[in-house]
């Protein structure tokens, strides 16, 4: 299968891309050969962007992540990975690190950094562990309680690896939307990831980062588009997450109305969910995590499934959706 791809300055971006926490065994351990089928299974879909983190499983997502890859040309793919997460050891042994949602023995601990020796020495463990040689895109990583020195020092740090050529590009990697669009207006970034504020059940808060993205020419990577698994089924079920969490009943009841109008069009509500952000311009690609092989095509299709300018146009006449801006 053939993805779309969308390019924006040094970049090219599939417009589905694989997140990749999975492989850090998120929630539940996968085996090596597991992980492996699945970076294989979206390879063969067509996927050539890849997004990991060293928070995504202490280090297992990207070292796993690098292996698989290793099989491919390194110019044919997109890798992104993310900075302010040091590993340090754990003092304490025997621990495991579900606590934090990764089923792996917790034998580092995380310390935020974002100093400029600490996006430095991340990005140098990311390429060893990668086992890369450069990284195309690095995110500062959930910087909320940070923005100063993520903001200051830190971009500064990945502007001048990019200037030089280090790095193809740099931004920040958020669950909000707010202070991604303070890092447009104050930072030099190049492209930010949105987690769960840009979907098609949550969507009015991105207006300012989307206004802000378009006046200074950076792009927007959509994750968590289906909300955690709200919007991950042909159904929503009762006991459906939204942010991790048991999802509240007024969220349930306006997905289940989205699905309604879904069912009228003939579409997949998952389908709808994971292609909606590309309706707007300053979105480059969508990111979403998959478990196995097929998971890995089912995403895939789901991508490529048409969907009607009608049911679009209903969600937006009956308000459940934002009328989108082209410009």
């Amino acid at each position: 299968m053939t993805l779309p791809t969308r390019r924006h300055r040094s970049l090219n971006l599939t417009a589905l891309g694989a997140g990749c926490a999975q492989l850090g065994n998120l929630s539940f351990a996968m085996s090596d050969d597991e992980a492996e089928q699945t970076v294989r299974a979206a390879w063969e879909s067509g996927i050539r962007y890849f997004d990991t983190a060293p928070h995504y499983g202490l280090g297992l997502s990207e070292r796993r992540l690098g292996r698989a890859l290793s099989a491919y040309p390194r110019d044919e793919y997109v890798v992104s990975t993310k900075v302010g997460r040091l590993l340090e050891p754990n003092p304490v042994a025997g621990q495991s690190d579900l606590v934090n949602g990764f089923d792996v023995p917790a034998d580092t601990q995380r310390v935020y950094d974002f100093s400029r020796d600490g996006v430095l020495r991340s990005i140098e463990e990311s390429l060893d562990r990668l086992g890369l040689d450069r990284i195309d895109v690095v995110y500062l990583h959930d910087p909320d309680e940070h923005w100063e020195q993520a903001s200051t020092t830190g971009a500064a740090t990945l502007a001048q690896l990019r200037d030089e050529g280090v790095i193809g590009g740099f931004g920040a990697g958020m669950n909000q939307t707010g202070m991604l669009a303070d890092f447009i207006e104050r930072a030099d970034v190049d492209l930010l990831m949105c987690a769960g504020r840009l979907t098609l059940l949550e969507h009015a808060s991105a207006e300012r980062m989307l206004e802000a993205a378009t006046r200074h020419d950076v792009a927007i990577v959509a994750a968590a588009v289906y909300n955690s698994g709200l919007l991950s089924r042909e159904s929503v079920p009762d006991d459906a997450t939204f942010d991790y969490a048991q999802a509240p009943a007024e969220l349930i009841a306006r997905a289940r109305v989205i699905e309604a109008v879904c069912r009228r069009h003939g579409v997949s509500l998952p389908a709808a969910a994971l292609q909606f952000a590309l309706r707007y311009p300053q979105v480059v690609s969508v990111v979403a995590g998959f478990r196995g092989a097929e998971q890995a095509a089912q995403t895939a299709e789901r991508m490529a499934a048409p969907i009607p300018d009608e049911f679009w146009a209903e969600l937006e006449a009956t308000s459940l959706i934002t009328p989108r801006r082209t410009a």
